[in-house]
């Protein structure tokens, strides 16, 4: 997929998401959960814009700030 790069094809792996499949039934918010939770650190909000960002099939400079607002909003709302 556009914007998943091996190392975050990798980390996805690792949290049981190995197909774009998955990812879509998983949803960017629920896979981005998933990989902070493996790695609190690690994974920045980049990793959201990612993920979203492969799932609408667009570049993830391309996110404009509504749809980050939108995402951040989401990932609040969303029980952990």
């Amino acid at each position: 997929m556009r914007g998943i790069g091996p190392k975050s094809a990798i980390w996805l792996g690792e949290v049981g998401i190995a197909t774009e499949a998955e990812l879509r039934t998983i949803g960017a918010i629920g896979a981005y959960r998933r990989l902070k939770h493996r790695d609190p650190r690690g994974v920045t909000l980049n990793m959201l814009w990612g993920l979203h960002s492969a799932l609408e099939d667009i570049p993830w400079t391309a996110i404009d700030r509504e749809t980050k607002d939108r995402l951040l909003a989401e990932l609040a709302e969303t029980p952990s």
